[in-house]
């Protein structure tokens, strides 16, 4: 293993397999609050993913500025039909509908890529009885 490697978080992995994978895309992001037993969807945006530079250091102080404390936070990559970023029209109203689905079931956040607040991947699971 390089020092190089030793430094990449687990969201720095990621991104740089999905953007090598898929070209650019646009990645809907929703915010999470992690307290006992529960998850909290606290805000969500989206943004254009157009190279391989992107990693948790500079997401986290894009993060800073939502004005909110958080625990972790969810991706759902999206590629427009023909390759390449959605539309800002098309990426408002697929991130609506993300969000209705979210409010629904907070097991949705499963079929994004969840990260912690340190980059390292998480998994939400379904508590027993709630």
């Amino acid at each position: 293993m390089s020092i190089s490697d030793a430094i990449l978080t687990d969201f720095d992995r990621w991104i740089a397999t999905e953007f090598s994978k898929t070209g650019a895309f646009t990645a809907f992001v929703v915010l999470i609050e992690i307290a006992e037993n529960k998850v909290t969807p606290l805000c969500s945006t989206y943004f254009n993913v157009i190279g391989d530079d992107v990693d948790w250091s500079g997401i986290t102080v894009l993060f800073a500025g939502a004005g909110r404390e958080w625990d972790g936070a969810a991706f759902f990559p999206n590629v427009a039909p023909f390759g390449g970023p959605l539309d800002n029209s098309v990426a408002r109203l697929q991130l609506r509908g993300l969000e209705e689905r979210l409010d629904d079931d907070r097991l949705v956040l499963n079929e994004g890529h969840c990260f912690d607040k340190w980059g390292r991947r998480m998994k939400i699971e379904e508590v027993e009885g709630e």
